[in-house]
């Protein structure tokens, strides 16, 4: 276990707070685990809880370069791990040609050679780096088609990447993998079990209502505490796509942009687009709806518990 690495649970979450970001003690110790086990931690849950984030706090509370490779329909090998520079090659052989070189076999394994090898994100994870392994983020696995999901067993096995033309590239010292998935679409077991597993839920009202005085500070106390009041009512609610944590950070900044200090029906209508991201939804909560969600969680108080 590197001796920049928290020590205990406690110590993960103060980790994480002193870059702004709230944690409960079920994340924290699923991370903790992670660190010292040099395990990958694999997050699912909905978008918008804060996923991503952890692994842009752990490199900045760690010291460590983030590496991220964001997943999509159709990546291969020559986005995610490494491709040939192909026009230093051609310019390598002109110019071999030129002095008039015949050995075709030492000219092969010369533009083969690392030189000439581009390292996209997986690759360069497992290159030494001076500030420590870096933290890999492989964000959003379930877009990504099940053959690479396939392809990155060899990695999160072994940290190790095969180059035909090269070999076998291995890491010194694995790198910090974070994977998430919005769970688009179910992740196959033999991936999961080469990771530890975290289910990362919205939060309660108290540690939601943390978030957002962390993050907008400047927000009125009494907004703050009706935002989450508000988002916490739509959650119950049957809606496509329900706001995550993100959508109440931003509507507090826009809330706060428009120098509001409360809710009110008129309000949260201007605004609503803010917080969700379908019409469908939007329709769904006509005036009356509004209104009703607006009477029913009253002026709550802005008092929370900070802890997480």
């Amino acid at each position: 276990m590197d001796t920049d690495f928290p020590a205990d649970i406690a110590a993960t979450q103060a980790l994480l707070a002193a870059q702004g970001y709230i944690a409960d003690r079920s994340l924290a110790t699923v991370l903790f685990l992670s660190l010292t086990l040099g395990r990958p931690l694999f997050l699912e849950g909905e978008a918008g809880v804060g996923k991503t984030e952890i692994a842009k706090v752990l490199a900045d509370g760690l010291g460590r370069h983030l590496l991220r490779l964001q997943c999509y329909e159709g990546l291969d090998t020559a986005s995610a791990v490494y491709e040939w520079n192909y026009a230093a090659q051609m310019i390598e052989i002109r110019l071999a040609e030129a002095e008039g070189v015949s050995d075709r076999q030492e000219l092969g394994r010369d533009i083969f050679s690392e030189r000439f090898l581009i390292r996209r994100p997986l690759l360069q994870a497992l290159s030494p780096d001076v500030d420590g392994p870096p933290v890999l983020l492989i964000d959003e696995l379930d877009r990504a088609d099940a053959p690479f999901e396939a392809y990155l067993l060899e990695i999160l096995s072994d940290f190790q990447v095969t180059v035909p033309e090269i070999g076998t590239i291995r890491a010194t010292k694995p790198p910090l993998v974070i994977i998430t998935s919005n769970r688009t679409r179910e992740i196959h077991d033999a991936l999961k079990r080469r990771c530890l597993y975290h289910w990362l839920d919205y939060p309660d009202a108290a540690r939601e209502l943390a978030i957002l005085r962390q993050k907008v500070p400047e927000a009125a106390a009494a907004l703050s505490a009706q935002i989450v009041a508000f988002v916490q009512a739509l959650r119950q609610r049957d809606l496509f796509k329900l706001p995550g944590v993100a959508e109440s950070i931003d509507w507090a900044r826009a809330l706060t942009a428009l120098d509001k200090h409360a809710l009110d029906p008129d309000t949260v209508h201007d605004t609503l687009g803010v917080l969700l991201k379908y019409q469908d939804d939007m329709a769904a909560l006509g005036g009356e709806t509004v209104s009703e969600i607006l009477a029913q969680i009253g002026n709550p108080s802005p008092q929370a518990d900070d802890g997480g």
